[in-house]
């Protein structure tokens, strides 16, 4: 494709960031484009392994700790999230509730699945960390102990999850994630950074994340060829 029907169906200003990058070689722009598709295709596809994990982790030890349906009962009047600090999550919940009741689909798993990233992120959030039992942090039964200089507690690991959250929320609002922070150079690290992080999760929780992902993780080739990229780029006079 020509560039000029590319960036006429992108929009001039989505690839000026992509041109800037590139020394407006066009060519290279779209290639840098594709790559960043790419990267957000594997990058995504790893957040939602890992977020199926967290979640069926997190299921697991609140059915433990508070029954089958938890999450239905949780917006009950007697629920663990009837306080008004929790409105907001209350409000998801009940939405989804409601939907799967209407279409006569309800189940425990359902709703589960209509739960989004930030639901779980949440169950590490003080209040509910607090009324849902103050033990979730045993899913994570490998992490590091914490120690004067470094705690490991539910705060760390909201902080984490957030980091994640906000990676998965660029990639669905198609943002991209192949450049610093607020510039147009081409940088791999905040990619590199999470993806760390979520492997790291992985390993608290005690699952072998390469073997999960085995077939499904490409990060580190896609990451060398935008990182060819920039350099081939860099390299011209």
């Amino acid at each position: 494709m020509k560039y000029a029907d590319f960036e006429r169906i992108m929009s001039p200003h989505r690839m000026g960031r992509y041109i800037n990058a590139c020394n407006g070689d066009t060519r290279k722009a779209m290639t840098l484009y594709r790559y960043n598709l790419q990267i957000s295709q594997e990058m995504f596809t790893i957040v939602s392994c890992f977020e199926v994990a967290l979640r069926n982790a997190i299921d697991r030890k609140l059915t433990e700790n508070l029954g089958d349906e938890w999450l239905r009962n949780s917006i009950m009047p007697d629920g663990v999230f009837t306080e008004p600090i929790l409105r907001k999550t209350r409000d998801i919940i009940t939405f989804a509730h409601r939907k799967l009741q209407q279409s006569q689909s309800y189940t425990h798993n359902k709703l589960l699945a209509e739960m989004e990233f930030g639901i779980w992120k949440y169950m590490f959030s003080p209040v509910q960390y607090r009324v849902t039992g103050r033990n979730l942090l045993s899913i994570f039964p490998y992490k590091p102990r914490s120690s004067r200089e470094m705690q490991y507690n539910q705060t760390y690991i909201f902080n984490e999850l957030d980091k994640v959250n906000s990676l998965r929320n660029r990639i669905a609002h198609h943002e991209t994630i192949c450049f610093a922070s607020h510039t147009s150079s081409i940088d791999t690290s905040y990619v590199t950074n999470i993806y760390t992080k979520i492997k790291t999760l992985f390993s608290w929780m005690g699952i072998d994340s390469n073997s999960l992902l085995y077939g499904l993780d490409h990060i580190d080739r896609v990451c060398a060829q935008i990182n060819h990229l920039k350099s081939t780029n860099e390299a011209v006079p």
